[in-house]
């Protein structure tokens, strides 16, 4: 009976000591870029899952604060505990931590998006603000997206690459706000990881004007990327190229270079 009971602490001091990781999405609960990367990292601790319960792309960094916020508990990956929200995927974040984890995961990790999210888009994108909230919060978080729009795309290779830069971050804790915007090719033909920057570029957009069955106006965004940044260090060169682009984001925004201009010219 004694070494049963040393046993079962023993098992339980384990379980305990399992590195919980926060996985949510912008895509909502059911994507395929969500389950992949659950299955991508089940193994590597103990795997908390919440996300929105719709659509949320293009959000940003937005937070619900007009009306309440709802979650059902569900049972969709095989022994993985598992939330929808009616939220955003920053709500996802903050009421993961606050309501269901009641501390901060050891990682959290965003994605995986259907569809870029290099260059500018960072800026928009709902898979990178669930990333950076975590990150403002302390917690090292990495966003994934791959580039193929499709829900059918093949995520085999992605898998991969979510499992290799996920271990490689949890081995070395190298800073608890690190931020990892991390962009995948379509396919499987990939050429390797590249630590790159953040490209210059920016979507050339128009309203196109359409009329509804009531013949009133209402109007849809398009637009053209367009890439005005010509090296090879870049996120935009690399996924030009099959190869994985990595790149470090952070949330302070200062313009070091101009405050110093600022500072200097006495302008004010």
């Amino acid at each position: 009976m004694v070494k049963k009971a040393i046993a079962k602490k023993a098992t339980e001091k384990k379980v305990k000591e399992q590195p919980i990781i926060l996985i949510t999405n912008d895509d909502d609960i059911t994507s395929p870029g969500i389950r992949a990367l659950v299955d991508a990292v089940r193994d590597f601790g103990r795997v908390v899952v919440v996300a929105p319960d719709k659509p949320q792309s293009g959000m940003g960094h937005a937070i619900t604060i007009g009306f309440p916020l709802r979650m059902r508990k569900l049972d969709m990956f095989d022994g993985i505990e598992s939330w929808t929200t009616s939220g955003t995927p920053v709500d996802c974040v903050k009421l993961a931590v606050d309501k269901i984890l009641h501390r901060k995961p050891d990682i959290c990790l965003s994605g995986i998006n259907h569809g870029a999210n290099h260059s500018i888009n960072v800026i928009y994108s709902g898979t990178m603000s669930a990333a950076m909230e975590a990150s403002i919060e302390g917690i090292p978080s990495i966003g994934f997206s791959m580039m193929d729009y499709s829900y059918e795309a093949d995520l085999s290779a992605a898998k991969q690459i979510v499992a290799k830069i996920v271990q490689g971050v949890m081995k070395k804790k190298i800073d608890k706000h690190l931020l990892l915007n991390v962009n995948i090719p379509a396919g499987k033909n990939i050429k390797g990881i590249k630590i790159c920057k953040q490209a210059y570029a920016k979507y050339e957009e128009e309203f196109s004007e359409r009329l509804d069955p009531h013949k009133k106006k209402y109007y849809w965004l398009t637009g053209e990327f367009k890439n005005f940044d010509k090296s090879k260090d870049t996120d935009v060169w690399a996924l030009e190229n099959n190869y994985v682009s990595v790149v470090p984001v952070q949330f302070d925004l200062t313009n070091y270079k101009l405050k110093a201009l600022l500072e200097k010219s006495k302008l004010f």
